[in-house]
């Protein structure tokens, strides 16, 4: 559980933050001078942290924030803003993880226990199971087991006819010439991912858009698009022979076309590390993803959450803490995505650190991976040992211990975390969890060799 004496470090709870702007905000609000009746649960109790913060009303702000929430932090404000977490809870947070007496534990006020009990009431619900007799609900699959098969079978003809269509058209392409694709713009591409659509083909789709963007990407790009389309050639291959295929990779191959699957793997109990999180937008979705590192397994597994355009996704764990919880795996030969399952302590301070290698090991595990899903852009490598160094117009890992480097990405070097990391090395080993793949690496978190709290870069 959440104690008094475990607080977060304030690097923990700015890795919550939606955007840079909710971050400076916050940061503003860790000081006591607005905030009244602020206090937090103590020891022994379900992690609670609330208070009252001076707005420009007539009323203060009631911040309350749940630690001990089945899915990360929960919040509620009675500020405006649609921002999750607002301002207001990230300063309090931030209040709370100074340890300076702010933000003592005390009793929860009336407002905070109402929102605590209701939210955690809900979520007794949720794990509860259904009951036995109850049957499935109406429009369940379950409920008519053949239509959803042939509702499966359907959609797989028009996933066929689709990758059938595609291959007509790089084969098209390829007979005119690469040169031609620099020509013809992007609304070809965009009217061929909208068939890949209508096919019901979402994974064909998003792989013909980032083929529209090669030839505009700079020198070289004949080349990228050439190693591009191999590989959806290739996709397209896997998905027309899929029962020719060993069911690990024919998994995969469902995968990358776009069918979902269900966690439906074997739960995995461990104490689990939260390594990384981080964001990524389009016009109409926000991705987070999440990796974490079981303590007792050594397995790595990645948290998707999803959340509306300019929404933060509702899933949110603080980088550099542990739980102890079950996860379940997705379907693919090498499928590190995972379902968050039931949640037995809240996140908490500890002293755990993710196994690492070195990057000569990190090269294999690639290679290795390759081998099981061509279509990967990157793995989720520790390395153990390295040294961030120039590498003339870029930057490079060094191995202390050998004489091998893996580059760092050219998306990471415009970054604020590259001059964390310099300073958290300066020029001595650390260790640094990231993703690498054909782009090279990019850091994600830090450690440094001697005891310390996770440096979050990302």
């Amino acid at each position: 559980m959440t104690q008094q004496g475990e607080r977060w470090t304030a690097e923990q709870v700015l890795a919550l933050a939606p955007d840079a702007a909710s971050r400076k905000a916050g940061s503003r609000l860790a000081v006591a001078v607005p905030w009244s009746e602020a206090g937090c649960s103590g020891e022994g109790a379900p992690g609670a942290v609330w208070g009252l913060c001076k707005g420009s009303g007539s009323k203060p702000y009631q911040t309350v924030v749940d630690l001990a929430g089945a899915a990360g932090p929960a919040y509620t404000c009675s500020c405006p803003s649609r921002k999750f977490p607002c301002k207001h809870a990230l300063g309090l947070l931030l209040l709370w993880s100074g340890g300076n007496g702010a933000v003592p534990a005390t009793a929860e006020p009336g407002w905070a226990e109402q929102w605590l009990a209701t939210r955690r009431g809900r979520e007794d619900r949720r794990r509860q199971p259904a009951s036995a007799d109850s049957g499935p609900g109406p429009g369940s699959e379950a409920a008519d087991p053949e239509a959803a098969r042939r509702r499966a079978e359907r959609r797989a003809e028009r996933i066929t006819a689709g990758a059938a269509e595609l291959e007509q058209r790089l084969a098209d392409l390829l007979r005119g010439g690469l040169a031609g694709a620099e020509t013809t713009g992007y609304e070809l591409w965009e009217e061929t991912a909208a068939r890949m659509v209508d096919a019901q083909a979402p994974g064909l789709a998003a792989r013909v858009r980032e083929l529209g963007s090669v030839p505009s990407s700079g020198a070289g790009w004949p080349v990228r698009l050439l190693e591009e389309c191999a590989l959806l050639h290739l996709l397209d291959q896997g998905w027309l022979r899929r029962e020719q295929l060993p069911e690990g990779l024919a998994a995969t191959v469902r995968s990358r076309v776009g069918l979902s699957a269900s966690a439906d793997g074997p739960a995995v109990r461990d104490r689990w590390l939260v390594l990384a999180q981080y964001d990524t937008a389009d016009a109409r979705l926000t991705t987070r993803r999440l990796w974490l590192y079981g303590a007792g397994t050594g397995h790595t597994a990645l948290l998707l959450s999803y959340g509306a355009a300019g929404r933060a996704p509702e899933l949110a764990l603080p980088v550099g803490l542990a739980l102890e919880a079950e996860v379940s795996p997705y379907p693919g030969a090498v499928q590190y995505r995972a379902a968050l399952g039931e949640r037995l302590t809240p996140p908490a301070a500890t002293e755990m650190r993710p196994a690492g290698v070195s990057t000569g090991a990190a090269t294999a595990h690639y290679g290795d991976a390759l081998r099981d899903d061509p279509w990967l852009d990157s793995v989720p490598v520790t390395l153990d040992r390295v040294i961030p160094v120039p590498d003339g117009d870029g930057w490079q890992l060094a191995d202390a211990d050998g004489d091998t480097a893996l580059p760092l990405t050219s998306a990471f070097l415009g970054r604020p975390g590259l001059w964390r990391l310099v300073a958290l090395s300066g020029g001595t080993p650390v260790r640094v969890f990231g993703e690498f793949g054909h782009r090279g690496f990019t850091p994600l978190t830090a450690w440094p060799t001697d005891p310390g709290p996770a440096v979050a870069l990302c």
